[in-house]
């Protein structure tokens, strides 16, 4: 018997994943969560094969929580749905250690199969997604560039940006100005559109 958590924020689809999910002999339910901070506890305490976390409670700490997981029970593997998965938390997702990736619409089967794969100790991911995954520009941009354009986006001004870089300002501006060049972008609103939308942030 495969036991599995579920986390997920909305009670209606976490309802109907277990409702789904309960129609198999081979799969049980042994925890149902809304949030982030009582997976890892519960995670410790009834020690499921599978963990099944939406990707909006795991990128909220920028999958930390998938890690945590990892972590402190190796045994139990972790399945992330997404109801729009992009690129960029997928790869964020496998760097974390989470064993799949699918999207919420998947149909029942699929979703049953790749819990069967991940306890299995194999891996699942959404094919679509895989393949976007893959078809995503390489990204140009230093990792002090990344940085820069990471806190550009979050809103940070030149100054703030440069203070918590430890960098003067003119910099900044030259590392901007680099990151617009590098990806064609017209200005620093559009690098920072096609910076998120190809997974680089």
């Amino acid at each position: 018997m495969i036991r599995t958590l579920i986390a997920d924020r909305m009670a209606l689809i976490r309802a109907g994943l277990a409702a789904c999910i309960s129609l198999e002999r081979d799969i049980e339910v042994v925890a149902e969560l809304d949030r982030r901070e009582p997976v890892l506890p519960t995670v410790a305490v009834l020690r499921p094969d599978v963990a099944i976390i939406d990707a909006g409670i795991a990128a909220a700490d920028g999958f930390a929580v998938i890690h945590d997981v990892h972590d402190a029970a190796p045994c139990c593997r972790t399945l992330i749905m997404a109801t729009r998965p992009c690129p960029r938390d997928l790869r964020r997702a496998i760097a974390a250690h989470a064993a799949g990736f699918m999207r919420k619409d998947a149909d029942p089967d699929s979703i049953s199969r790749a819990i069967r794969q991940v306890a299995q100790g194999m891996k699942a991911i959404d094919p679509d997604l895989a393949f976007a995954a893959l078809d995503a520009p390489v990204n140009p941009l230093t990792s002090r560039e990344t940085d820069v354009l990471r806190l550009a986006a979050a809103g940070a001004p030149t100054v703030e940006i440069a203070r918590q870089l430890c960098l003067t300002t003119g910099t900044v501006r030259n590392h901007i100005s680099a990151i617009i060049t590098k990806t064609g972008a017209r200005n620093r609103v559009d690098v920072i559109r096609i910076a998120d939308r190809c997974g680089w942030l």
